[in-house]
């Protein structure tokens, strides 16, 4: 268990390293993928890349899901899968140079048993998973308090907001605010560390793998938007938060 969670933090550092080192590249090329708003950049292939030669060395026999490079589906989940986001939060890195992650999930015969989720910019890392905890920087963290909407803030995907489709507009009023990061490894953190009481987004799974691993080992609720199970296959509305955010925000969602 020592070494994979060793093996996992150094490569993510080593990522986080290069991508620092080509940051402000003004020959970096960025392309679209479904549309103008989603990006994708070669730091974020070549991060992917990386990651998955360090992932066949240490276990040749892994499986692999991942966000770029046509890793994006898999059928099976049997044996060990390491699911990766190269770079979670393309458009702020490329227009803001912060507010980005690298994250990876670890299954083993379909179970999340570790997740790491890197704030590169932040040198903010969180990893654990329910058979060691959760720990940020080296130090373990306390679950956090199982707060309602009125108590604190709520993530929220800004088009979802916009068209209100779930009442996402009830939603923000009953919570004490909202936030947009545009980035799921950045507020799936907030949710670890009480800095939320919910987040609400239409993800990949590998926006939600990694950091849902640290939030149900801490005891916070995730759900498809009908309150079924997360599948790992395609985009799905995601609900997340503390377990009595997370109760309000399906029944929001949902009358």
């Amino acid at each position: 268990m020592q070494e994979i969670v060793s093996e996992i933090h150094s490569w993510m550092i080593a990522a986080g390293e290069k991508i620092k080192e080509n940051l402000n590249k003004e020959s970096l090329i960025v392309e679209t993928k479904s549309g103008r708003k989603d990006l994708v950049t070669e730091l974020d292939k070549a991060t992917q890349d990386f990651l998955i030669e360090k992932i066949q060395a240490f276990d040749p026999e892994a499986n692999i899901l991942g966000e770029e490079n046509g890793l994006d589906r898999l059928s099976d989940f049997s044996g060990r899968v390491f699911i990766i986001d190269p770079i979670d939060g393309t458009m702020n890195f490329v227009l803001e140079k912060e507010n980005f992650c690298i994250m990876i999930a670890v299954y083993e015969e379909g179970q999340g048993r570790f997740g790491f989720v890197y704030n590169v910019m932040k040198n903010e890392f969180l990893w654990g998973g329910p058979e060691i905890g959760v720990f940020c920087n080296g130090k373990k963290i306390d679950p956090p308090k199982d707060i309602a909407l009125e108590e604190g803030l709520i993530g929220l995907n800004a088009p979802m907001l916009m068209h209100n489709r779930h009442h996402e507009v009830e939603m923000s009023e009953r919570a004490l605010g909202v936030r947009m990061t545009g980035c799921a490894g950045i507020e799936l953190i907030a949710l670890v560390l009480g800095q939320r009481a919910g987040y609400i987004s239409n993800l990949a799974p590998w926006d939600y793998a990694p950091g849902g691993i640290l939030m149900e080992t801490l005891g916070l609720k995730m759900a498809n938007i009908t309150g079924e199970e997360l599948a790992l296959d395609g985009r799905e509305l995601f609900i997340g938060g503390t377990p009595t955010a997370f109760q309000e925000l399906l029944t929001i969602a949902n009358q």
